[in-house]
């Protein structure tokens, strides 16, 4: 009950990744691959109108001999990431539903093939294993494992529960489809936006007017969400940013110094602080009407 990719690495190796899995050099990757060609946040996997995408990061990669920037994952596709370093679709798991996670605090979460659950300062999951979580939840190929810090690891699967001190947690299910929904809403009812992302500035019109143009890292960080197109870990995001910054508590610090003079620049501009959504899970999002539009030129 979970969306995955399996790859082949050109040693035999294999792998299985989960939306939101990211390949790259870092040792936080996904997929880590030891290699000065390989960036370190290369390209991730997203779950894209009921289909596992990979989407093209600070790096690039080929299909067929063309450099493309996303791609549909199917059995067989061949991805080189760099000139004699391949990786071979050898399987893509799109089930009708997928397994999540919901509890006090903690609005329904995908779970990937391993998560951490932070209760401090507010519930959230992550989709990597962190050695400080209250708990961890992955999965063994047949099924899921639960372990929560002091007890035993156990067997866990839909409708079961679990508690942590005074919150309760249950797992749930997400059709794939919901799992998988483009970052848009409905009702709010302002005017359309025309969002032009240039990577280093960003220009928001409404109702044919320029409202804002945003410059340096305001505008670093709603292209990277442009070039997402989805939710996204802050880390990740952040660390396409600060790719110097290798102290997770210092690029957090940066991160939410950014996010709020973003956030100060929208509202001055009459805009809804809204359009750049942060849940207490750590997943940003850029948050578009149906009638919005985005141009990408990054």
């Amino acid at each position: 009950m979970q969306a995955y990719v399996r790859v082949s690495l050109p040693d035999g190796s294999t792998a299985a990744l989960s939306p939101g899995d990211l390949i790259g050099r870092t040792r936080g990757a996904a997929l880590t691959l030891d290699d000065g060609r390989i960036s370190e946040a290369h390209a991730l996997v997203s779950l894209r109108g009921g289909e596992l995408k990979l989407l093209a990061l600070r790096g690039r990669f080929a299909v067929d001999g063309r450099t493309v920037r996303d791609v549909t994952l199917n059995e067989g596709l061949v991805l080189e990431l760099a000139p004699d370093l391949p990786l071979l679709v050898l399987e893509v798991s799109l089930p009708d539903e997928v397994l999540a996670l919901r509890g006090d605090g903690l609005p329904r979460q995908v779970l990937s093939g391993v998560g951490s659950l932070h209760l401090d300062p507010e519930p959230r999951l992550v989709p990597r294993y962190e050695p400080d979580a209250a708990a961890h939840i992955w999965d063994t190929g047949s099924g899921w494992t639960l372990s929560v810090a002091g007890s035993p690891a156990r067997g866990i699967a839909k409708g079961d529960t679990f508690a942590i001190g005074a919150r309760r947690f249950e797992l749930t299910t997400l059709s794939l489809h919901k799992a998988g929904g483009g970052a848009t809403r409905a009702g709010s009812g302002r005017p359309p936006l025309s969002i032009e992302a240039r990577f280093h500035s960003v220009h928001i019109h409404s109702e044919g007017a320029l409202v804002l143009s945003l410059s340096g890292i305001a505008a670093r960080i709603v292209s990277e969400l442009v070039t997402f197109d989805g939710p996204v870990d802050w880390f990740v995001l952040a660390k396409q940013i600060w790719r110097e910054e290798d102290q997770r508590i210092l690029l957090r610090r940066r991160w939410d110094v950014a996010l709020t003079r973003l956030r100060t620049k929208l509202r001055d501009a009459g805009l809804d602080t809204g359009l750049v959504a942060a849940t207490r899970t750590g997943l940003v999002e850029l948050v578009l009407e149906p009638q919005d539009t985005v141009v990408d030129r990054t």
